[in-house]
């Protein structure tokens, strides 16, 4: 018996390769199933802060694709980053993320990752955690190179970096969780799937 008992694999609600090889990494069978949603539209809806967001697109993401998945466990995520009251989104294209990286170099922000747990149609768990990250105040020609190396990689997520590829020249600090930072709590949601018998405990 492995240390999985679920009888379906986990359905993960995102096209994330980091974030599934994170589950599978932890021994857990992921099937992928993206969540098809106006993410923009959704977070226009919210009142709350970044991590607020975070949360609900999670849970949004999560229902949506446990509507199509029948009663197996579905796990969305969502993560949104914060330079005090400023939110970024992913970037358009190599200008965008230029423009971000400008604003966010020498200065300290904030990273808020969601996961949300959708079984039998209904949530059953939600969990945000933050990381506090500092951008080095790195050169102009710097800038121009990472953005040559790391290429179309900088539009595929918030901040214009990976911090397990290139993005981790950026950096003069982290104060926060690894796993985190990739997007996916993952600690709270082992504690979860452990709670509710999907997982051996």
């Amino acid at each position: 018996m492995g240390l999985w008992l679920a009888a379906e694999p986990l359905i993960l609600a995102s096209q994330s390769k980091v974030r599934r090889a994170l589950l599978e990494a932890a021994g857990i069978p992921v099937a992928a199933r993206p969540a098809h949603l106006d993410e923009r539209a959704i977070e226009r809806q919210v009142t709350g802060g970044p991590g607020e967001v975070a949360l609900t697109l999670a849970r949004e993401k999560a229902r949506t694709v446990a509507a199509m998945s029948g009663n197996g466990v579905v796990v969305g995520c969502d993560q949104t980053l914060a330079l005090g009251a400023r939110r970024f989104s992913k970037p358009a294209d190599r200008a965008a993320a230029r423009a971000q990286l400008v604003a966010l170099r020498g200065k300290t922000h904030e990273l808020h990752s969601a996961v949300a747990v959708c079984r039998n149609g209904a949530v059953t768990f939600g969990h945000v955690a933050v990381a506090r990250l500092t951008m080095r105040a790195f050169s102009e020609s710097f800038l121009d190179s990472y953005l040559d190396a790391a290429g179309d990689a900088v539009t595929a997520s918030v901040g214009a970096y990976q911090l397990e590829r290139t993005g981790i020249h950026l950096f003069e600090k982290i104060d926060g969780d690894h796993f985190t930072i990739l997007g996916l709590p993952l600690l709270p949601l082992l504690d979860h799937l452990r709670a509710t018998g999907a997982l051996a405990a």
